[in-house]
């Protein structure tokens, strides 16, 4: 394996650049690392070093200390040997070169965007997946050209190679757009179309009355109390598990939706029919919490920067879950314990459970409740208008897709066979 060491640069800071054209291990890779005030150019692929004595001792330190090269070493551009094993390779076989000695800089971008996902208020679920979509873009060879070519050609692999769906392909372009224009502060829609699918339109799955009382009948306490909000109310899986004591107004008879899609507040009807059992579920998370405290615990995780605002908010009762989970966590390290909301994937499995027991033959899932909830709003007469409001939805268009049950459409035609 060979290096190659060239000048680079000129004027009142010359630089010296540093490749590895015959392949290189991580050791290698580490030498030139470990060398102060070195970047990376992605244009000619070297490691940029000031041209200064100092720089040149360390890195002829740092590359005799790896044992590979002595000091008779001859540096210089002749491959005569190459470790495949750290050469450009196929997309699905690993990381290619380039992919390797940018890895720094591409962590770099990662944390700014981090940053800025968190500056402009984005939800924890939409910083997470649009982070996990860049480091893809980022592990794939797409990455050498950064511009419109390489993202509509990461695009169309997600599509021709994945087969993700339309949705799913628009959030990968979404969290490449988001990446390009204010990590890099470069718009690449300005200079050529990006490819955007096109969503179709699908029909929600939408349980009969029956089918609902079927499904919450085979739930057991706080799922099936779970259940009942997120169809008698409409909320969503993540807004039921969120919900805190002081969400529940008895006296408004209304829910306090916190932290919405979209990190929006609304409010919803409280059935009157759950009066009892919400009041017994807020008497036992009474008794977990006071058996916390006593326990010398009993703090849970506030929004925002509130634990500053209020120190002694945490541990007030108004402030804890109201579906807790059943055991508190713990810190290995500091020994530190609490409670955190029930999973969601509790919930869910109880649900998939409970679907398949009652024989009930659809791809239903806990969202399902949702859709149930306004297409028989809108059966019982309620405007359009208020049943977007009790949903969250910013736009009508949205909340139009539940009208399909007001046209009797194909069940409302008689076969020519049943006449026969």
């Amino acid at each position: 394996m060979d290096i190659l060491i060239k000048s680079f640069g000129s004027g009142d800071s010359p630089s010296v650049a540093v490749s590895f054209p015959c392949g290189f291990n991580v050791s290698m890779l580490d030498s030139v690392r470990n060398v102060p005030f070195r970047w990376w150019n992605g244009e000619i692929f070297s490691w940029i070093l000031r041209d200064s004595q100092s720089n040149m001792d360390a890195l002829l330190e740092n590359l005799y200390a790896t044992g590979l090269f002595t000091a008779d070493s001859h540096f210089s551009s002749d491959c005569n040997q190459s470790d495949s094993s750290y050469l450009p390779g196929d997309f699905n076989a690993g990381q290619n070169c380039c992919d390797i000695m940018e890895e720094n800089r591409h962590e770099n971008e990662l944390l700014k965007m981090g940053r800025l996902l968190k500056a402009k208020h984005y939800s924890e679920c939409t910083q997470e997946r649009y982070l996990s979509w860049v480091r893809k873009y980022f592990d794939s060879p797409f990455c050498l050209e950064q511009n419109q070519s390489g993202i509509n050609a990461f695009l169309s692999y997600l599509a021709a190679n994945k087969h993700v769906s339309a949705s799913t392909q628009n959030q990968a372009l979404a969290a490449l757009l988001f990446y390009f224009r204010f990590v890099l502060e470069d718009d690449p829609e300005k200079k050529k179309p990006l490819v955007r699918a096109k969503k179709t339109a699908r029909l929600p799955v939408v349980f009969t009355r029956s089918e609902v009382q079927a499904v919450i009948s085979r739930l057991s306490g706080s799922k099936r109390l779970a259940a009942k909000l997120m169809y008698g109310t409409g909320m969503r899986i993540s807004e039921v598990l969120c919900l805190r004591i002081l969400d529940i107004d008895f006296g408004m008879n209304e829910i306090i939706v916190r932290h919405g899609k979209g990190d929006k507040d609304r409010h919803v009807m409280l059935p009157q029919t759950l009066f009892p059992e919400l009041k017994e579920q807020i008497e036992h998370v009474r008794v977990l919490h006071e058996k916390d405290l006593s326990d010398g615990w009993g703090a849970v995780e506030l929004p925002g920067m509130l634990d500053a605002k209020y120190p002694d908010a945490a541990k007030s009762f108004k402030w804890q879950w109201l579906f807790p989970q059943k055991n508190r966590w713990k810190n290995q390290k500091t020994g530190e314990q609490g409670r955190f909301h029930l999973d969601e994937s509790l919930l869910q499995r109880a649900v998939k459970i409970a679907v398949a027991e009652s024989g009930i033959n659809k791809n239903a899932s806990c969202h399902t409740f949702r859709h149930s909830f306004a297409t028989h709003m809108l059966e019982n007469g309620y405007d359009i208008r208020t049943i977007q409001e009790l949903l969250g939805h910013s736009d009508v268009s949205t909340t139009m897709i539940y009208t399909h049950v007001l046209n009797k459409g194909a069940s409302g035609v008689i076969s020519p066979l049943d006449r026969m």
